[in-house]
């Protein structure tokens, strides 16, 4: 009971994210950063630190087939990553680490995940801190969200773009 921002307190029962770890396998809703709720929350402290308020449509999208993948989507930065993790209750890969600027994994590394069929969705729109170039000039993030966009199509479910990484554009 009580503790900051949310429900859960923080760093929650369970600590951040949970039992499983993150980005490994699991991960429980509602267990990390304030908690979040059970199947949805956005985790408290995402306004502060710049994760992202999930949508019941993303949830769902995110939770449909989930045992299929290692992870059910990509998003550059951890921060996202957090916040549709804890939303959709399965792991999510954070690009470029914490703020998004970090060099993992490589673009040849994450084309051999989608290759493998082992990320569902990589979700577009999302930010760290660095920016696009960080600190040595361009980050694995920019470069997989341009290979992304190059080879697959967005579809807009509750206002966020989705590339089904299992559908290649023609």
């Amino acid at each position: 009971a009580g503790g900051f921002p949310g429900a859960g307190g923080f760093p929650g029962a369970g600590g951040f994210p949970s039992a499983g770890g993150f980005p490994g396998a699991g991960g429980s809703p509602g267990a990390g950063f304030g908690g979040g709720g059970a199947r949805g929350g956005t985790g408290g402290l995402g306004g502060i630190l710049g994760g992202t308020t999930v949508s019941a449509a993303v949830t769902e999208a995110l939770q449909a087939d989930a045992g299929k993948y290692t992870w059910v989507a990509a998003v550059v930065s951890a921060e996202q990553a957090a916040s549709y993790q804890l939303a959709a209750g399965h792991s999510v890969m954070p690009i470029g680490g914490f703020n998004g600027t970090d060099p993992s994994p490589t673009l040849a590394a994450f084309e051999a995940d989608v290759a493998a069929g082992r990320i569902h969705y990589f979700i577009a729109g999302s930010r760290g801190f660095g920016g696009p170039g960080g600190p040595g000039g361009a980050s694995s993030g920019t470069a997989i969200t341009s290979w992304v966009e190059a080879h697959y199509r967005a579809t807009t479910v509750g206002g966020v773009s989705l590339y089904d990484l299992t559908s290649p554009a023609s």
